[in-house]
């Protein structure tokens, strides 16, 4: 089959080539040339800017894909220039979503009222009413390289890719993702906390209980891989994510295991943290159902728990963020509040 990945050489664009290209398919990944991630050797190359994708109109149709991946599809906007570019050329778009799609996210964040939606979230499972979910009351300017942030809207991209009924979209909405590459450092707060023997790592107490679907990069990579080459997912939604959600605290401890840390989590009220975080509704448990993309496409994880978090683990300490912020490490006013618990 011959599938063009649009962004293949960011996070988990490459895990997803990988497992493509181990099914034997003809590859090409569309991207800027900033990198070219170590890709095999037998996956074409062609170097652009999907900002100005209708600028390489002919090349990419003289592709003639099959399939068409969209990794990163942010906006409405690129989500309708995949579609121009490869109506009547490929059979089949995928793109990638996220779980933020639900009105569980919008509760969690307390920005939509009413009690939490009840879960694990099915893919039938109520989608936010208010759009838009990170566009502030001030415009960025129009030089400001994170304006796109404003557009930023994954329902729109999946109304775009689902409703063009000559070229069949198939949407997968991915969970927290973790592993190396993670731009976002996921687990280096408390992996940090750990490796500098710190004797407790402090959660909030509803916090703590609070549970959300991950995923392992290259895992995730492997069930987009699934639902690429099979035609039963054109016009299907699949969530995507580990078969059981850990609590935060089942979380720490996991990692905790795995970095070889031996001490210990005091749940403390929210309010107490030395290091303020936004106040979330840690009552709405964003848990994603995974039933449907393990039933119809036979998808499992490749890697254990325990081989994930030691891989994810062994980046986050060779690639620590370059730009710590004191306050988020205030050991000073930690001690000083384990004290206080300890008296």
């Amino acid at each position: 089959m011959r599938i063009l990945i649009i962004g293949g050489t960011g996070f988990i664009g490459p895990h997803v080539v990988r497992a493509l290209q181990g099914m034997g398919h003809d590859l090409t990944v569309f991207h800027r040339g900033q990198t070219e991630a170590g890709l095999p050797a037998s996956v074409a190359h062609l170097h652009g800017d999907r900002a100005q994708l209708s600028a390489y109109r002919e090349e990419l149709q003289r592709l003639a894909p099959e399939v068409v991946v969209d990794m990163k599809p942010m906006t409405e906007a690129d989500a309708r220039a995949v579609m121009d570019v490869f109506r009547g050329v490929g059979r089949r778009v995928v793109a990638i979503s996220s779980g933020d799609v639900y009105r569980a996210y919008d509760i969690f964040r307390g920005s939509e009222p009413g009690p939490p939606e009840p879960i694990p979230l099915t893919e039938e499972s109520p989608l936010r009413a208010r759009l838009y979910p990170y566009r502030g009351s001030v415009p960025r300017g129009l030089d400001d390289p994170s304006r796109w942030i404003d557009d930023y809207e994954k329902i729109l991209v999946e109304r775009v890719v689902l409703s063009d009924r000559s070229f069949l979209g198939t949407v997968l909405r991915l969970p927290m993702v973790y592993g190396p590459g993670d731009e976002q450092h996921r687990l280096f707060p408390y992996l940090k906390r750990m490796d500098d023997h710190r004797p407790a790592i402090l959660l909030g107490r509803e916090q703590a209980s609070w549970c959300w679907t991950r995923g392992y990069v290259e895992n995730v990579g492997t069930a987009i891989a699934l639902a690429v080459v099979d035609d039963r997912a054109a016009g299907r939604v699949y969530n995507v994510g580990e078969a059981t959600a850990l609590s935060e605290a089942e979380w720490v401890r996991a990692i905790a295991l795995a970095a070889g840390w031996h001490g210990k989590i005091v749940t403390v009220s929210h309010d107490k943290l030395p290091s303020k975080q936004p106040q979330m509704n840690f009552g709405q448990h964003l848990v994603m159902d995974t039933t449907r993309i393990r039933r119809e496409f036979g998808y499992q994880e490749v890697l254990s728990q325990a081989e994930t978090l030691r891989r994810a683990i062994a980046w986050e300490r060779a690639h620590p963020p370059a730009n710590l912020d004191p306050q988020d490490f205030d050991y000073a006013a930690e001690d000083v509040l384990l004290g206080r618990l300890e008296s």
